[in-house]
């Protein structure tokens, strides 16, 4: 049985392009806590309102999009998602004319909000693209992806954004005359616009495509309300253990990713920036290893297989806790490294076991899957504030107890035989 039928390749490799592109977003939008810090002089706290303005838009726009692919199709659904994401990326451009931060955060929250559209929808899409026996499989393909777009926000970000701000800091700008430093900011500020909008440009060629290309609506015949649908999927055991396994995992990938750079820093004793490439080989290992768990489906179902890498993320991280102190940093940073070979298998799989029993309701479904994604801004802050009283190494018991949570989530789908993406399903390919 093939995972992508041929009559679906071309609206396959569309929709994948989304993955990447909502991934190079997620990654911009983590550098330009640095980059505003800098260019207004902020603290952390004004910073962090980026973060709360781009998952809050997550948060939001789920249950919206969700109901708007139902009305109408996946298509129309991605449609819109693009052309959000666009209009957020080229509102950055009269942001910077004015130079006020908050028009930068609602070009943020627009931005993001059709990431959430976009998320919403093509996770579903890729599903519904084949027979449910290669769905998970397919949705492992299409997910690979995402850490490429990934890469590319950190690559794009570094060389455009971050390498065009000034080496001044706080207490010089402080020090300089208003137009001087007008100058300084007007530079930074077109730098971070200038990015965006070239995104945007991207974003803009691909809606188009996708209205050229004809593409499989997924038209949803259940008619029901709204309430209806969620009372189903209530009373659905996996799909609810499955909001929670992605909400914990949104917790540990984006705690440990927040660390990996303070702790190659503190291990090696190296600069944040020659730390950065720690980051990137973090994420070139989650690519990778993506690929194989992908492969690996072929032979193994994916709530088997989520469990093997619940078990490598409970014990790397319990390495990195216990690494403390020790001669060589290389055990610590391998480690952390490491359990992104745990993340690389875990949002598609939990997703596509959370609505394989959901028939219909899938659309309203993955709107709560989509607001799983709050954990990381939830999680994310106790890891912080463990840290900040103790030591990054034992902050890493936050990661630990969310691995455990989706090993959970996996042995329950085992010991259920609920998980239909057999192995011979997959060998008869």
């Amino acid at each position: 049985m093939k995972t992508i039928e041929k009559k679906y390749l071309v609206p396959f490799c569309l929709v994948t392009t989304l993955f990447i592109l909502w991934g190079i977003a997620n990654n911009m939008t983590d550098t330009l806590l640095s980059a505003f810090k800098k260019i207004m002089s902020m603290s952390d706290a004004q910073t962090s309102l980026i973060q709360a303005a781009f998952y809050g838009s997550y948060f939001c726009f789920a249950i919206p999009a969700a109901l708007f692919i139902r009305r109408f199709s996946y298509k129309s659904g991605v449609i819109l998602g693009l052309a959000i994401y666009a209009l957020g990326s080229m509102l950055f451009f009269p942001a910077s004319k004015t130079a006020s931060y908050d028009f930068y955060l609602i070009s943020i929250y627009i931005l993001a909000g059709g990431c959430a559209i976009l998320e919403t929808t093509a996770n579903p899409y890729i599903l519904s693209m084949g027979s449910v026996e290669t769905s998970n499989r397919r949705l492992n393909i299409a997910q690979a992806f995402n850490p490429l777009g990934s890469m590319t926000g950190v690559l794009l970000s570094r060389f455009f954004i971050l390498s065009n701000l000034d080496k001044a800091d706080a207490a010089a700008r402080a020090a300089m005359s208003e137009a001087e430093l007008a100058a300084i900011q007007a530079h930074e500020l077109s730098a971070v616009t200038w990015t965006y909008m070239a995104v945007g440009f991207v974003l803009i060629a691909v809606l188009i495509a996708m209205l050229i290309v004809k593409m499989p609506e997924g038209a949803d015949t259940n008619r029901d309300s709204f309430l209806s649908a969620y009372g189903r999927l209530i009373k659905n055991w996996k799909f609810v253990f499955g909001v929670l396994a992605l909400f914990f995992y949104m917790g540990a990938q984006c705690g440990t990713w927040s660390f990996t750079i303070r702790l190659a820093m503190r291990e090696f004793g190296i600069s944040e920036a020659v730390a950065g490439n720690w980051q990137i080989i973090t994420i070139a290992v989650f690519i990778v290893a993506r690929f194989v768990f992908t492969w690996l489906m072929k032979y193994l179902t994916p709530s088997k297989l989520l469990a093997w890498a619940s078990v490598i993320g409970i014990v790397m991280s319990l390495l990195v806790m216990l690494c403390h102190g020790m001669q060589s940093g290389w055990i610590c940073v391998l480690a952390v490294i490491s359990i992104s070979i745990a993340l690389s298998l875990m949002f598609p799989t939990i997703y596509g076991l959370a609505l394989e029993d959901v028939g219909a309701d899938a659309k309203i479904g993955s709107s709560g899957l989509i607001m799983a994604i709050l954990g990381a801004a939830v999680i994310t802050p106790v890891q912080g504030k463990i840290s900040d009283m103790t030591s990054i190494n034992t902050s890493f018991i936050v990661p630990t107890i969310c691995f455990a949570v989706v090993l959970l989530y996996g042995l329950a789908i085992i010991l259920t035989h609920t998980d239909k993406a057999t192995r011979t399903a997959e060998v008869t390919e």
